[in-house]
């Protein structure tokens, strides 16, 4: 199946501090790819998959689930902790959710987690019924480009398939479930204005990790926050953070 293009993963080698990137429900590493290449200037080695579905048609995407997404990007971190000596995951709303599992499930891989808008719990009440609304109603309206910064598109699908989101909650639960064992440095940027996920998440995220979240709001950017106004600060703030919390004393060279 063709990628379209600006939706190909990332990857780069620098030195011994890791960055891997989650990309979003229905998007493609084209949402973060300009954070990617940000951290990869600063020295780090980066790696941001594509997760499977995703990139190429929403036909493409209705035969993939959850469990195909996370092991992407468990692969990915697996890669990139053969190579270095720490590694930290990053995560824009669906990614977040799949960053806090690999911190949950690794936690002797994950050396922090930066979050953007994080998805946890369902917004949608139709979820419920997916599993059986996926052979009547096949698609429902997209969720990409939730942006305010004019001219700014995501690459991503109009149409969500209804058999992969219904193997959504499956992941969100397992998560949940997952988020006491999170003991690892946590930050949060989190849009004012979001019409894709509410505040139940980070609400959630708060009361059940073990370590403290600390929150960053982005006053001027809608959900896909990595292109949106405040991109920059969730760029430099972040590599800030693995320079804060790296134990090799690489990554903070520059």
């Amino acid at each position: 199946m063709p990628v379209l293009a600006g939706a190909e993963p990332f990857s780069h080698r620098g030195d011994g501090t890791g960055a891997l990137l989650c990309h979003g429900f229905t998007g493609s590493p084209q949402s973060m790819r300009p954070w990617a290449e940000h951290l990869a200037a600063a020295g780090l080695t980066v790696e941001l998959p594509r997760l499977p579905g995703h990139g190429t048609s929403w036909r493409d995407m209705s035969t993939t689930t959850s469990d195909d997404w996370f092991a992407e990007v468990e692969a990915a971190l697996l890669r990139l902790h053969r190579d270095c000596d720490d590694v930290f995951v990053m995560g824009l709303s669906l990614g977040g959710c799949l960053a806090l599992r690999l911190a949950s499930v690794h936690p002797d891989r994950v050396a922090g987690v930066v979050l953007v808008n994080p998805s946890l719990v369902m917004e949608n009440p139709l979820l419920p019924l997916a599993p059986l609304l996926r052979w009547v109603l096949p698609t429902t309206r997209g969720l990409a480009s939730d942006i305010k910064k004019p001219g700014v598109h995501e690459v991503g699908y109009d149409r969500v398939p209804t058999a992969a989101a219904a193997t959504l909650p499956r992941l969100w639960r397992a998560t949940r479930r997952g988020l006491p064992g999170v003991d690892v440095p946590l930050l949060v940027y989190r849009s004012a204005e979001d019409h894709v996920i509410g505040p139940r998440s980070l609400r959630m995220l708060d009361s059940k990790v073990a370590t403290t979240v600390t929150v960053r709001t982005l006053r001027h950017s809608y959900h896909v926050a990595t292109l949106d106004h405040d991109s920059a600060t969730i760029f430099d703030g972040s590599l800030a953070f693995v320079r804060e919390h790296s134990t090799s004393g690489e990554g903070t060279h520059r």
